[in-house]
């Protein structure tokens, strides 16, 4: 074998002397906001119960955010239930969504990020969804809408009065992020 190749070899399965540091970012308040419309009134249920952490890595960092099915609240508890059951909540409690930044972003900007969320048994795929995002001191506020569907979770959308609710339930997202 060539005496450079073995080097380069060599020096290719060191360890590197100085690891790039990790670096860790804890979701520190959000409220998330789903909107449901259905011919006859508009109704909003609202959580701030979501927990968040990223890990950045080599430029990019990987978010992982869990919100509990039951702590949206509309107001209206017979409502809320029946979200539940609809959403099948007691069988998938959490709602989580996962997502890939890069580490290095301007301190206020738009910004386009691929989603994947789990509800009620699903998986569903958002592509370049936008999200303002302002960096102020040590935090980084997000702000966005999720264009979600009932169909995208295969869940039937419920009725009133035999009229049932459109299937576009639009996620607003405001979070705040710290760094850890």
């Amino acid at each position: 074998m060539n005496a450079k190749i073995l080097m380069v070899t060599f020096l290719l399965a060191l360890p590197p002397l100085a690891p790039a540091a990790d670096s860790q970012w804890v979701l520190a308040q959000s409220t998330l906001t789903y909107h449901v419309s259905h011919p006859l009134h508009q109704s909003e249920g609202v959580s701030a119960a979501a927990r968040g952490k990223g890990i950045c890595h080599e430029g990019q960092c990987d978010f992982l955010i869990a919100v509990p099915v039951k702590s949206f609240d509309s107001g209206d508890s017979n409502r809320d239930l029946h979200m539940l059951q609809v959403t099948r909540g007691a069988e998938f409690p959490m709602v989580m969504v996962r997502t890939r930044l890069p580490e290095t972003i301007s301190t206020s900007t738009t910004i386009h990020a691929d989603l994947e969320i789990q509800f009620a048994g699903e998986t569903a795929q958002y592509k370049q969804v936008p999200f303002q995002l302002v960096t102020q001191g040590n935090e980084t506020r997000i702000s966005g809408t999720i264009p979600a569907t009932l169909s995208d979770f295969k869940i039937e959308p419920p009725s009133l009065l035999t009229l049932p609710v459109k299937n576009e339930i639009p996620i607003r997202v405001e979070m705040t992020w710290r760094p850890q």
